[in-house]
């Protein structure tokens, strides 16, 4: 044979022999051996581009390269690689070598493909053609991209000189099977048929003619005619309805002719895309004029006989249009104006060309690129051939029509709509990064987005990013990437379209009106989504929760200033002690609008197994969250555990723990006297206003501990085991108790463990699976036993604390097929159930194992089985306040006035206060009383050690407290204790506006009486005297006096040498109706007196010298006592001010009863008073006078004179 003289080497004859096995496996119609001829042409192919090089060493055939099938490259070839054939290694480092830095160039491959170049995969139908190209062989076929295409290649086979192949993981917007990048023009086999044009002229209309007749269909409706012009537009191919076309417009040689499209929609006529060129000439025979639906106006339209061919002036003749119309032509359709400038009240948007490379990959899913390092391409609004598959960084790409914004974020922006055309120049040379399996299906969510919602550029790119965020925050720890980007089987939209949905409903409604693909392509004035723009605000954006926790605690303590906490006047009358106390605990709160843009909280619902709370979770950490069941809800669900939370309604709330030893207020300003800052951060939040979203995966079900990312595995069909329903009667605090976790023999040490306990009442007997359902209780051993059962929980069981609440039902499920069927009956044998029930007197106790669950309790379907359901029980007024005895328990609701620590106060004392965490607190607490407009105040004391504290209690706030201790102070007034079996419940967050309420003006006749009732209330008085003024200096650190400015402790100097001024003055009062005798205190001392900012300075620093001045009036009439070491001028003074009557006059005082509510003491009885009015002496009874504390005190409004 001729093939066999080629070369007498070794290697030459086993490379040849290679080459006849591979054209008989993959290129031979049939299984037989090959056609000599076919053998040798494609030896002499590759002999001829091998030779082409000029770097073949000698050697005539490139013996280092082997042959490759197209299925060969698919299953072995997963890596991106390259062949240049006719490229020499030199050639081939040269083209490295101009990639981008921190880039690498394609690896190199010696492989030779073949194949035949057609528009049809396999042997399918021709009508499955959609203008995609095919590299095919005998084993199979493998989608190619040219830079250009002539149409005589198709159905030849050739030899493919310089081509690259891109896995389908390296794709960048697509699925499939990998694709080959032919970089030049490939070599054939066998000769072509070369098309030398028709023998005769081809008669043709120009396109200004062709556009004329137009207006004639009735005359021209079965006339195939043939059209010749200049490509002037091209449009993508577009995939409509499950139909594939494009649409080109024709131009003459004057720019003032309008351009005449034609729409290309036969199948096998689509590869004509891949050979157009605009700024070319082309003859199109054989077209119709038709109308398509959705474009109102006539249409050129080719046929199944037409053809594209090259222009060439010497095989055309134009057609004398008056052989056609009788009739005079029309005048020339109007041609629109050159300008594509469309203007909108915001921008100017022009539409215009431009050639560049890609330089990075923006957000591949939305299609969004850099160009040159410098402009960002979006390629959302075009469709492009096989979703824009060569799309990577270093390809080059020309862009014709498209639209052009001067600043979009900040940065220049392309985007091509239908009507543009994005053509490939350069392939890239890069080896772009491996892209996830997840990449395609952000694709088709974007483009559903775009599509569904009519989106324009602006709100497209916004949501575009904020997929991106929700992404970034979920995938793929949370949540896998499908199961976010994907929709479901049935169509509707999926996990990613549904947290987008509230947002997009409000500024891009579904069923807003597609888009016309006809007229944005055909149209003039050119009409699309991309015409107007305006700068779009964020609405919202979705932060990572570790981002936005940082965020929130940042702004707390931006704001945290000491001297606005502790305002003037008050502060300078504090001790450092107090003040220090004052400024421990502090809290603010945040809305979404104090974020710009408001953010919107989005995480996995989670229970934490260390502290008990609930949290939202994000891939970025952890936010702690209270959030409040919906109305027609008595508690939250359990088995919202693992599912999304979307929330856009919320209070953010910051606990600021300080540690701080300020002398006095002088140095609020001085940050070196904070040495510690803590801070508790927490969100506060409605299940009303939350979107809840199920995710159907391996986090949605129940809580497990199998990890700390995976503390929630779904169970994998319905639960097993055995089941026990239970009504919870009682539930303990969550603290730290002294339980053995181990449960084994021997004594051990007492362990601090977190922990909490609940006791109910087993209400029938266990129930075991029956398909899907719970089946019927099995009968009790003894009917007559008692069912109450004792429920410990520590460890990561205590994630349930924040879902159990007495007087509700609840279903208790062990999965564990493996545990007794006895141990819902007769419970534990444990030693520490054992203890637990010798101490606790139940029959039953139960340890909470980690795999264990509780659901809501549904006792329908039961036979003799009724829903129980408990309200919240709390004590009358009566019993809160005039019980018996003083250790009883008590239970109400109430809303939070204020929240202050417990720091007990002592002479020696260290200066300064402790965190929060390390001393109890005082909740003083609002009492609602019926019969009365006012509310009673009560004090809550939460002492150490109960840690941690529940979230939410702040001023404002509603909560349900249960079994708290009633106790008496010393001074008869009733406070509550909250003990270790205490239980609260918030049953409502403090509002983000207060209603400010005005005090009530009442008569001071009207506060006598046993009954609660007003607080604290307005009156108009007179000061008919002064009992007692004092005044003093007493050291800012131990509070002893201070004369001379020093300190007159003994002992130890104290460390500060500030001294702080007080003051109080007892006034007795009359309004006609009632006497009172008013308290008030340090700056209400001088508003009493009547004396300015100015004279009150000047008195106290009389004062200063002896350190306490005193002025006591036992009776009317009596001669004044004083106190202190002053002179007698101080004294005159003193005592002549508090006789004048700048003292006593009119005032409207603001009070407080300083006999409390709940005090216990009963009042004195009314007394009998004697009166002297001249020589007639009076006796009457009158009843004891009112301890009023002063608020403030003011002038009373002149009376109108018109007044009645």
């Amino acid at each position: 044979m001729a093939v066999e003289e080629v070369g007498s080497s070794g290697s030459e004859q086993a490379w040849l022999q290679v080459v006849h096995s591979f054209i008989q496996k993959n290129l031979s119609p049939t299984s037989e051996d090959p056609c000599i001829q076919l053998v040798e042409a494609v030896v002499n192919c590759v002999k001829a581009t091998w030779a082409s090089s000029g770097g073949t060493g000698g050697l005539s055939l490139p013996l280092s390269y082997s042959f490759v099938s197209v299925q060969e490259l698919k299953s072995h070839q997963h890596l991106p690689c390259c062949s240049h054939l006719a490229w020499s290694s030199t050639e081939y480092q040269t083209w490295a070598n101009k990639t981008a830095r921190n880039t690498v160039p394609l690896p190199r491959e010696r492989l030779l493909l073949l194949g035949i170049l057609s528009d049809l995969p396999g042997d399918l139908d021709p009508d499955y053609r959609d203008g995609s190209l095919y590299v095919k062989d005998n084993s199979g076929a493998l989608g190619c991209e040219l830079l250009d295409l002539d149409l005589s290649w198709l159905g030849h086979l050739f030899l493919f000189p310089s081509w690259s192949y891109i896995p389908p993981a390296w794709q960048q917007r697509s699925l499939g099977s990998g694709h080959l990048e032919l970089w030049c023009p490939p070599v054939p086999v066998l000769p072509l048929i070369l098309n030398h044009g028709p023998e005769t002229p081809i008669r043709v209309l120009c396109p200004e003619m062709a556009s004329q007749l137009l207006q004639h269909r009735s005359k021209f409706r079965r006339q195939q005619l043939h059209v010749a012009g200049q490509l002037v537009r091209l449009s993508t191919l577009v995939k409509t309805h499950q139909k594939t076309y494009f649409i080109l417009s024709l131009g003459g040689p004057s720019s003032t002719t309008a351009p005449m499209p034609v729409i290309v929609q036969i199948p096998n006529q689509l590869v004509w895309h891949h050979a157009l060129r605009p700024n070319c000439s082309y003859v199109l025979t054989n077209l119709q004029i038709s109308t398509i639906r959705g474009f109102s106006r006539r249409i050129w339209t080719t046929t199944p006989s037409s053809d594209l061919m090259s222009l060439d002036p010497e095989h055309i003749q134009e057609f004398n249009v008056e052989e056609l119309v009788s009739e005079t032509v029309p005048n020339p359709l109007p041609v629109p104006s050159s300008s594509q400038q469309h203007c909108n009240s915001t921008r100017t948007v022009r539409m215009l060309s431009y050639q560049g490379t890609v330089t990075k990959v923006l957000n591949g899913p939305a299609g969004l690129y850099e160009l040159d390092g410098q402009l960002c391409l979006c390629l959302a609004y075009q469709q492009l051939p096989n979703n824009g598959r060569t799309v990577r960084p270093g390809v080059q790409l020309e862009l014709q029509d498209v639209h052009f914004f001067q600043s979009v974020g900040g940065v220049p922006m392309l985007v091509p709509c239908l009507r543009g055309t994005v053509l490939l120049r350069v392939f890239s040379q890069q080896e772009s990064p491996k892209q996830s399996s997840h990449s395609y299906c952000g694709v088709v969510v974007h483009l559903r987005l775009l599509l569904e919602r009519h989106l324009g550029l602006s709100l497209y790119l916004w949501t575009a990013k904020a997929l991106e965020e929700i992404t970034s925050k979920l995938c793929p720890r949370l949540l896998r990437h499908h199961q976010l980007l994907q929709s479901s089987s049935s169509g509707s939209a999926g996990v990613g379209e549904l947290l987008l949905a509230p947002t997009l409903d409000a500024l891009a409604p579904p069923g807003r009106p597609i888009r016309n693909v006809y007229q944005e392509i055909l149209e003039d004035p050119h009409h699309c989504p991309l015409q107007e723009y305006s700068v779009l605000q964020p609405p919202c954006s979705f932060p990572a929760l570790a981002t936005f926790k940082e965020d929130g605690q940042h702004r707390a303590w931006a704001i945290f200033d000491p001297v606005t906490l502790l305002p003037l006047p008050e502060v300078t009358y504090l001790s450092s002690c107090v003040l220090n106390s004052r400024l421990a605990w502090s809290w603010v709160c945040f809305s979404p609008s104090d974020f710009k843009p408001p953010p919107v909280l989005l995480g996995v619902l989670v229970a934490s197994s260390h502290r008990g709370w609930l949290q939202l979770r994000d891939q970025s950490g952890s936010l702690p969250c209270l959030p409040l069941p919906k109305p027609s809800q008595a508690f939250i669900d359990p088995r919202l555990i693992g599912s999304l939370v979307r929330v856009e309604q919320f209070q953010l709330v910051v606990e600021r723990e300080v540690k701080s030893n300020f002398p006095s207020w002088k140095e609020l300003g001085m940050p070196e006297f904070i040495q510690e800052r803590g801070t508790n951060i927490y969100v506060l939040f409605s299940l009303d206003d939350a979107l809840i979203v199920p995710i159907p995966s391996a986090y949605s079900g129940h809580p497990a501990t199998q990890g700390p990312q995976a503390k929630f595995p779904h169970l994998e069909g319905p639960p097993k085991g055995q089941s026990r329903l239970l009504l919870l009667s009682h539930k303990e605090c969550l603290m730290k108790r002294n339980y053995q976790s181990s449960q084994g023999d021997g004594p051990l040490p007492p362990k601090h463990t977190l922990s909490f306990h609940v006791s109910g009442t087993w209400l029938g007997g266990i129930q075991r699976k029956d398909g899907d359902d719970w089946g019927l209780p099995e009968p009790l051993g003894d009917e007559n036993q008692d069912q109450k059962v004792f429920l410990l929980f520590f460890g990561p069981s205590i994630r349930w604390f924040e879902f159990l609440h007495p007087g509700q039902q609840y279903r208790l499920i062990i999965p564990d097929p493996s545990q007794p069927p006895s141990l819902l009956e007769e419970g534990d044998s444990s030693p520490l159930s054992q203890r637990i029930l010798e101490l606790t007197g139940y029959t039953s106790c139960l340890i909470v194992q980690n795999d264990w669950i509780l659901e809501p309790g549904n006792p329908q379907g039961i036979p003799g089985m009724l829903g129980i359901s408990k309200g919240l029980s709390e004590s009358s007024l009566t019993e809160i306040l005039s019980g018996s005895s003083p250790g009883s328990f008590v239970s109400f609701s109430a809303e939070i006035l204020s929240r202050t620590l417990c720091v007990p106060f002592s002479g020696t004392s260290q200066q300064g206060n402790s965190q929060a965490s390390q001393h109890g607190v005082k909740l003083t607490v609002a009492l609602d009383a019926a019969n009365s407009a006012s509310r009673i105040p009560i004090d809550v004391y939460i002492e150490a050690p109960h840690p941690p504290l529940p979230l939410g209690l702040l001023p404002g706030t509603r909560v349900y407290f249960q079994q708290l201790e009633r106790r008496v102070s010393r001074f008869q007034n009733v406070y509550c204790r909250f003990l270790p079996s205490s239980y609260l419940r918030i049953l409502c967050f403090p509002s983000e506006a207060p209603v400010s309420s005005s005090l009530p003006h009442v008569y001071l006749a009207e506060l006598q009486g046993d009954s609660p009732g007003l607080t604290q209330a307005i009156a108009s008085c007179h000061v008919v005297s002064v009992l007692s003024v004092q005044l003093f200096w007493i050291c800012a650190h131990c509070t002893s006096i201070c004369v001379q400015g020093q300190c007159s402790r003994q002992g130890p100097p104290c460390p500060t040498l500030a001294a702080v001024s007080q003051a109080n003055i007892r006034l007795l009062v009359e309004d006609g109706t009632a006497e009172a005798v008013v308290t008030c205190t340090n700056q209400q001392v001088a508003v009493a007196l009547g004396l300015c900012p100015t004279e009150w300075d000047s008195l106290m620093e009389l004062v200063r010298g002896p350190g306490k001045v005193a002025l006591h009036i036992t009776r009317a009439g009596a001669r004044p006592e004083f106190t202190g070491e002053t002179d007698d001028s101080l004294m005159l003074f003193l005592q002549t001010l508090c006789a004048s009557s700048s003292v006593l006059r009119p005032v409207l005082l603001t009070f407080e009863l300083e006999r409390k509510p709940t005090r216990v003491m009963p009042l004195e009885p009314p007394r009998l008073h004697r009166f002297q009015f001249g020589e007639i002496p009076v006796l009457t009874h009158m009843v004891s006078r009112l301890n009023l504390s002063c608020l403030s005190l003011g002038e009373p409004e002149p009376p109108h004179i018109l007044s009645s």
